[in-house]
């Protein structure tokens, strides 16, 4: 059942998100400035997902694979559609930034 739903909402299995972060992937976290500041993965940029739109050249100037996350799952969703149909090819769903801890 909760791989059913993490194909449903994204979210990609601990195991493969392990090897897009060894292969040096940018974890992007797309809540809001104040929700990144109240705690995040090591390493993330924030990029709040109403941002998206005006970072999306920094975010492909990465040339690396790309994992997105938020608090549940729901915004980094958006975020992976977004990017991807934007040319962002290599994108990841991580769901909740808690998964990357």
């Amino acid at each position: 059942m909760i791989n059913l739903l993490k194909s449903v909402f994204g979210g990609s299995g601990n195991t493969q998100l392990k090897e897009v972060l060894e292969q040096g992937a940018v974890i992007v976290d797309v809540r809001s400035a104040g929700e990144f500041a109240g705690g995040h993965a090591k390493g993330a940029v924030n990029i709040p997902l109403d941002q998206l739109e005006t970072k999306l050249n920094k975010i492909k100037g990465y040339q690396k694979p790309v994992v997105v996350c938020c608090a549940s799952g729901m915004r980094s969703a958006r975020a992976k559609a977004f990017l991807a149909s934007h040319g962002v090819a290599n994108v990841h769903d991580a769901g909740s930034w808690r998964n990357l801890e």
